[in-house]
């Protein structure tokens, strides 16, 4: 017992000690140190998940994050779709073999990726901002920073940098030798699936339906193309009429299959909270998107982000942070990739 209370006095120090380590290697500024952020921070810290700390460079690439940050931003600031592109990036990595920086791989004549999965092809962008943020950590901190890091941070920054909330990802994953197409292919959730079939998709990850809920608040940003979407602006019903000839204006019944149409028409460069009202005014771009809020038990999250803003940044940056760990490779496991696209020979 005389262990334990010397340990529940030390320890409130301890946290403060970590709140400056992290405000030093700028994960957070000073203004942070009492936020759940923070709080999230400090246990990833002392109780780290399979190796992965949100300070895993903080010794060997203390430059890292920030290198990243800005180059990130620049690109967000250049081309606001960028920002949606390098998330769905780090989504599509995610859900195929778990965050392991797969999906950059590209085809050889002896290895198939992932980017040529129906899912993928043609649609994935923000390759070159990845190789732009490796080559650069290469020249500052050589064979250290893994691709799958990079993709997780990206992914963060992008929202940052679009008015979205910030969060602490665990870092420390290592890039995969490997990728697979067939999993590409069957575990990539379609903008066609019904709400059973989204859920079923998301608990195939361990995702509560709440989760998905608020992971599909992503689709505040980010375009997708007319064939996408043609089937739902022309033969379904639960969508505001006025919304539908606006998008069968550019996307007719033949023809135009790549037209681009925001996700969220109100607020189309922002993260906010706009997608969950255009939901429950019929203006989902999507038939998955409109499936949260079609009559099923979704609707009343739905409800609640769209009247609750902060609520849903902050299960979005939790939700994120959760996405982030799915079965990342540790310790020995798999490698540090001098190029995105390809392994080490």
């Amino acid at each position: 017992m005389a262990g334990s209370s010397q340990q529940r006095v030390i320890f409130p120090h301890f946290k403060l000690k970590i709140c400056l380590f992290l405000c030093l290697i700028g994960i957070v500024s000073a203004s942070d140190l009492t936020s759940s952020a923070t709080t999230a921070a400090i246990s990833a810290l002392t109780f780290p998940d399979k190796q992965l700390s949100p300070a895993f460079y903080a010794l060997t690439c203390p430059v890292a994050l920030a290198t990243i940050k800005a180059i990130v931003t620049a690109a967000v600031l250049k081309e606001p779709r960028m920002g949606a592109s390098l998330l769905r990036l780090h989504f599509h990595d995610c859900f195929v073999q778990g965050c392991d920086a797969s999906v950059l791989l590209k085809d050889t004549g002896n290895f198939r990726g992932e980017q040529g999965a129906l899912p993928n092809a043609n649609s994935l962008r923000g390759f070159e901002v990845i190789e732009n943020i490796k080559a650069k950590l290469e020249i500052l901190c050589p064979g250290v920073v893994s691709c799958a890091d990079i993709l997780t941070v990206a992914a963060r920054d992008s929202v940052v940098a679009l008015g979205g909330p910030f969060w602490l990802p665990r870092l420390g994953r290592r890039d995969s030798t490997t990728a697979s197409l067939s999993e590409a292919n069957s575990d990539l959730p379609s903008p066609l699936l019904d709400l059973n079939g989204l859920i079923a998709a998301f608990q195939n990850k361990n995702f509560t339906v709440d989760e998905m809920v608020a992971l599909s608040g992503a689709h505040t940003i980010g375009r997708s193309r007319c064939y996408l979407f043609r089937s739902r602006i022309y033969n379904e019903s639960n969508i505001d009429p006025t919304y539908a000839n606006l998008l069968r204006a550019n996307c007719p019944k033949n023809g135009g299959d790549d037209y681009l149409s925001p996700l969220d028409i109100t607020t189309k460069d922002a993260f906010d909270s706009a997608y969950y009202r255009n939901l429950i005014y019929k203006k989902g771009l999507l038939h998955s998107d409109q499936q949260l809020f079609s009559g099923g038990y979704t609707d009343s999250k739905v409800q609640d982000y769209a009247t609750n803003p902060l609520l849903f940044r902050l299960d979005f940056a939790n939700a994120m942070i959760k996405m982030g760990n799915l079965s990342p490779l540790t310790g020995t496991e798999g490698q540090i990739r001098k190029v995105c696209s390809r392994v080490n020979y």
